[in-house]
């Protein structure tokens, strides 16, 4: 029988926690300014505790042709695993994270609504959604504490200030406490805190409280007589912790349709129930400050599709930005703190440069581009996240798959490059790391300079991730066992016919032979892995560079070589030397410097009492897997897997080929014998080519 779970236990042992956890800290006016002796950075404002956050989750740099980029990894999402890190954005998010430190430091941009622009599915919602998960991950933390403040009236003398019945009466916008403080005694709060700090950061107490808590403090001091002491005795500071959820210090606003749309959302509305207990719908008690702008006070608000907002709310936005306040109905200006934070699609932001009228939004808007990625390596860590052993269950995805899906979404954002002799597919490969001949780092900085809308434009992951899972899914259903790529390309290509957001039948042209290149490089790969799997006999390739090594001694040094078996002496073996050279193109009138380069450096190594292996030089290394592949091709008869005719004999050896393929490449037996018999076809289409 199980054992029955102890569920008093464990609530009892959460509840504990709870009770001694530091978010759970209340204390008084007083506690609280000695709280900020101690560290002032408890009372940063929006913008500093976005920054802070951001960089102590760590930076590393790195040259990326030759610009230097500083990562950092809170984009990482280190704290849920990577579940929505971002990918390939680093010197955007660089931006973005400069932006935020002018803000911090009060440079101007603390002014400015920060626009993330670019095409749909381009992880401009996944920023915003990792700085709102973050700032409610940090304000938990002991480096990133908030703190406001409660009216409570514990012994009831206070009549109904505080409401009917009301003993404790939270500040409506979770302000900061030091606001409290009357502007004349602020200066000389200040300078002691400030006095003796050994850090950066100087405290500045900006702002002034909401209506409803300037309401009760005037109260409260006409009750007092102006005796500030006896007032902050009704004053309870408590620990924050923000949360979207509880819509505490996250806001995060949608337009709809026009119709429905009311400012009311963004700045608070009348609380009419109340009107009666209060007596007038000017008492700031009797109004809802739940507006998105009065619920983000302290964090950030995240505006959605921003430039599709009527313009009513888009005057608020503006006060926000410019002003730090935001106009309530009836009321006076109400200062706000908060990072805002907007995102749009390219046509709405042509439309925003068009209008004439919208001159002071762009004048208040800090626009940073988010464009599509352009680095394959990247864009393949996107497809992995969703799309792995982990995540698939009674399915296997064959090696290659996500690679060519992930390499023809990058190949639809590259522009044709200008310079005739080079393929987007060479752009690719150069984007990504990988050297050409002729092509300096400086050349490929020149290409992607002279390429303006790249990135800009192209497929979206989300349409390559669509796909994925249709092809997964049909691979279920029919039993298949293994998704690989030529499943992939078929689904991204009958999807254009009917997508959405191309309209262009020259674009769908375009992709469509975008896809042949991928399929043809998809098979120039799998092609060079059978290669090696055939060829993966270490004896005999260590035999086939011995032999070439002997005779290529002979030739430099026009000596002859003895004959193992004869015992004679004979002429150096130029055949199989050029038969090997030619294998990686190594044309005839430049064989003597090849060989000489190969002989120094066996020399050298000599020098350094260090034997020459096949594996030291690359080049050599792919020429003797073909040279040997070639040589095995007939012995294995690959091609008898076409026409399922494979004595015993080849049996085993094709069986040999692979076993390596799965232990050497990440084949499965599905996807291992597909791929041997789908390269099995294209030699037998090159047989018949040869003997036509």
């Amino acid at each position: 029988m199980a054992q029955q779970i102890n569920l008093d236990q464990i609530i009892s042992k959460w509840q504990t926690a709870q009770g001694n956890h530091p978010v759970n800290w209340t204390g008084s006016f007083q506690d609280y300014l000695d709280l900020v002796k101690t560290n002032p950075k408890i009372s940063r404002n929006a913008f500093q505790r976005m920054f802070d956050m951001i960089v102590e989750a760590g930076t590393y740099e790195y040259q990326d042709f030759k610009k230097q980029v500083i990562h950092y990894k809170f984009f990482d999402d280190p704290t849920a695993n990577g579940k929505d890190a971002v990918y390939g954005l680093s010197v955007p998010l660089m931006k973005l994270v400069n932006v935020l430190k002018a803000a911090a430091l009060g440079y101007g941009t603390e002014k400015r609504v920060i626009l993330l622009h670019g095409p749909v599915g381009s992880a401009k919602s996944t920023i915003c959604r990792l700085l709102k998960k973050g700032l409610e991950a940090y304000s938990k933390t002991d480096s990133g504490p908030i703190y406001t403040f409660d009216w409570v009236d514990e012994k009831g003398e206070l009549g109904s200030l505080l409401g009917k019945d009301v003993r404790v009466f939270p500040s409506p916008m979770h302000e900061e406490p030091l606001l409290l403080i009357p502007d004349e005694m602020r200066a000389a709060v200040v300078e002691q805190i400030n006095k003796g700090q050994e850090g950066s950061y100087r405290l500045n107490i900006d702002g002034e409280l909401s209506p409803p808590s300037r309401y009760i403090l005037k109260m409260l001091l006409e009750k007092y007589h102006g005796d500030f002491k006896k007032v902050l005795s009704h004053v309870r500071v408590r620990r924050l912790i923000l949360s979207e959820a509880d819509r505490v210090g996250i806001g995060t606003f949608q337009p709809k349709d026009e119709k429905n749309q009311d400012s009311t959302e963004l700045t608070g509305d009348i609380n009419y129930r109340k009107i009666a207990e209060y007596g007038s719908d000017s008492d700031p008690r009797a109004f809802n400050f739940d507006g998105e702008f009065n619920v983000a006070n302290r964090g950030m608000i995240e505006f959605v599709e921003v430039l599709k907002l009527d313009v009513a709310f888009l005057y608020d936005l503006l006060g926000a930005s410019q002003e730090h306040r935001v106009k309530p109905k009836k009321f006076a200006q109400t200062h706000i703190d908060e990072v805002i934070i907007g995102h749009t699609n390219e046509p709405e932001y042509r439309r925003l440069q068009e209008n004439e009228f919208m001159e002071a939004l762009r004048d208040r808007t800090v626009k940073i581009d988010i464009p599509y990625i352009t680095k394959w390596k990247d864009e393949i860590q996107i497809y992995k996240k969703d799309f792995n052993s982990q995540k698939m269950r009674g399915i296997s995805i064959a090696p290659h798959t996500i690679e060519m899906a992930a390499m023809w979404a990058i190949l639809t954002r590259l522009e044709k490059p200008k310079k005739a002799n080079l393929t987007r597919l060479q752009k690719l490969k150069l984007y990504n790391g990988k050297t050409l001949p002729n092509y300096t780092e400086d050349n490929v900085k020149e290409l992607r300079k002279e390429s303006i809308r790249e990135g800009l434009e192209g497929i979206s992951p989300r349409y390559v991730q669509d796909k994925l899972s249709n092809a997964i899914v049909n691979a279920q259903q029919n039993n298949k066992g293994s998704v690989n790529p030529f499943m992939i390309i078929n689904e991204l290509e009958s999807g254009l016919k009917n997508h959405s957001l191309i309209s262009s039948e020259e674009i769908k042209t375009d992709y469509r032979e975008l896809l042949g290149v991928v399929k043809q490089e998809y098979e120039e790969i799998i092609k060079a892995e059978v290669q090696r799997a055939v060829s993966a006999d270490e004896s005999a390739l260590q035999r086939l560079c011995s032999n070439y090594i002997d005779n290529l001694k002979a030739y430099t040094q026009k000596e002859k070589i003895r004959n193992q078996f004869t015992g004679m002496d004979e002429e150096h073996d130029e055949r199989l030397m050029r038969s090997i050279e030619e294998k990686i193109e190594i044309p005839e009138s430049r064989k003597d410097d090849f060989r000489r380069e190969i002989m120094n450096y066996i020399g050298a190594l000599a020098i350094d009492g260090k034997k020459f292996n096949y594996k030291m030089n690359e080049r050599l290394h792919k020429a003797f897997e073909l040279k040997l592949f070639e040589d095995s091709k007939d012995s294995i008869k690959l091609t008898s897997l076409v026409t399922s005719m494979a004595d015993k004999d080849t049996q085993e050896k094709i069986d040999i080929v692979k076993t390596r393929l799965i232990k050497d490449f990440g084949y499965d037996e599905i996807s291992a014998t597909d791929v041997l018999q789908y390269v099995a076809s294209i030699f037998a289409r090159g047989d018949v080519k040869n003997k036509n």
